[in-house]
């Protein structure tokens, strides 16, 4: 049946051509955006996570910045630290040649003067927008740390920073003071003979500031008497600063030791007295003390002290021995010698922390770019068109409208035959 009112042909044709449109006009904002999920009407589910992918990496381009900022920085440190190691090997240099009766250790002094002062500069210099990793001497706590931004890991609770933390070391010669306060004993006294040794319980210092010392007395052990630090509880602080070790922001029971053996060998050098009289060591968050005199009918008693309730604590730099040193006499210039090692080796592991630092912040900024690359393929992989169909398909669909189109042409022609019923 034919009727004027209702065409079929020309309705289907019209669905088809509608439908033919819609999919060329998809096809056509795929080639001119180059996306193929470009909205959430797309394909909701890899919207949503394309978007997710995106803001990760929009955060780790943050994150870049911030290790190539932190990089730079241990960069500045390390070549400090390693200049300072430098210096202070020529100044050993100095030291040992002033060893010799026959030289003009006047002059000698005026070159170690001079070499710790140009110390002093690379120190002061050796800083990146303001920060300087080559000073520690501040008592709030975390100011011994530099954290740098490393990593956002997301996890199903959401996502959290990582850090990379850079500890401060002290290169600096400036001096240490205690004002005030009175000896408190940490541990009793452990009494040790040739050989022997014992474990006092010392826990990690509870904060920058704190006041170690060591309370010592026995025999040296070429027979002689001595009582470099025999004191006790209630004694002035004038006391424990004899053989005496501040501690710095982020320091373990091993950083204490470490300080306190080495003010013990250099007062030893300076008394005349053998270095091997007590060794300082840690063992956990203890420390452990240990003798090596030479005659076991002899014995020492030493035990740790702490500063309780001082005036005011001034946290000395690293190098602070430096001002100490005078190579003008023998007994100075025997002293000297003890001290510039124990110097040269805080700075070559003050410049190896820094490299093995700057090591692991490049590490991970390389792993943060090729992060990055991956999430942007893997992003395209999700929502980018394939350029390559998109172009057949559009040419595909070109033709399908245009034949839709001459078939609607054909449909709307159909009722014009009735007309010849008429006739």
């Amino acid at each position: 049946m034919s009727s004027i009112l209702t065409n079929n042909g020309a309705m289907v044709a019209l669905q088809t051509l509608k439908s033919i449109n819609s999919r060329l006009t998809d096809t056509q904002n795929e080639i001119s955006t180059g996306k193929s999920v470009a909205n959430a009407r797309d394909n909701a589910a890899v919207w949503a996570i394309s978007k997710v992918m995106e803001s990760d990496v929009k955060g780790f381009k943050g994150i870049s910045d911030s290790l190539n900022l932190g990089e730079s920085t241990v960069a500045v440190a390390r070549n400090g630290a390693e200049t300072v190691t430098d210096l202070l090997t020529e100044m050993k240099g100095k030291i040992v040649a002033s060893q010799e009766q026959n030289v003009d250790r006047d002059k000698i002094q005026t070159d170690i003067v001079a070499l710790r002062e140009q110390i002093n500069a690379v120190v002061g210099a050796a800083q990146f927008n303001g920060l300087n990793l080559l000073s520690n001497r501040e008592t709030d706590a975390g100011s011994g740390t530099v954290n740098v931004l490393a990593s956002l890991d997301r996890s199903s609770t959401g996502v959290a920073a990582s850090d990379i933390a850079v500890g401060k070391k002290d290169l600096g010669t400036a001096e240490s003071s205690v004002v005030g306060g009175t000896v408190g004993n940490l541990t009793a006294a452990a009494t040790l003979n040739a050989t022997q040794s014992a474990t006092l319980a010392v826990t990690t210092p509870t904060g920058a500031g704190q006041v170690f010392s060591i309370g010592l007395t026995g025999t040296d052990a070429d027979g002689s008497t001595f009582t470099p630090a025999s004191y006790t509880t209630g004694t002035t602080a004038a006391d424990a600063q004899k053989i005496m070790y501040i501690a710095r922001d982020g320091d373990t029971a091993g950083d204490v030791a470490k300080g306190l053996a080495q003010a013990f060998a250099i007062y030893a050098a300076e008394q005349g007295l053998d270095t091997d009289v007590l060794n300082v060591t840690a063992s956990g968050s203890n420390l452990t003390v240990a003798s090596t005199v030479t005659d076991a009918t002899d014995t020492i008693a030493a035990r740790i002290d702490t500063l309780t309730s001082p005036t005011s604590v001034t946290i000395g730099g690293g190098l602070e021995k430096l001002n100490d040193i005078d190579v003008t006499s023998d007994a100075g210039a025997d002293a000297a010698l003890v001290s510039i090692e124990f110097m040269i080796q805080n700075a070559i592991d003050s410049a190896a922390s820094f490299g093995s630092a700057q090591g692991r912040i490049e590490t991970q900024s390389n792993f943060i770019s090729s992060l990055t690359d991956s999430l942007k393929s893997g992003i395209g992989t999700l929502v980018d068109a394939n350029m390559e169909e998109a172009s057949a398909r559009l040419q595909a669909l070109q033709v399908q409208q245009q034949l839709g189109v001459q078939a609607l042409s054909i449909a709307n022609q159909a009722p014009q035959s009735l007309l010849s019923l008429f006739r």
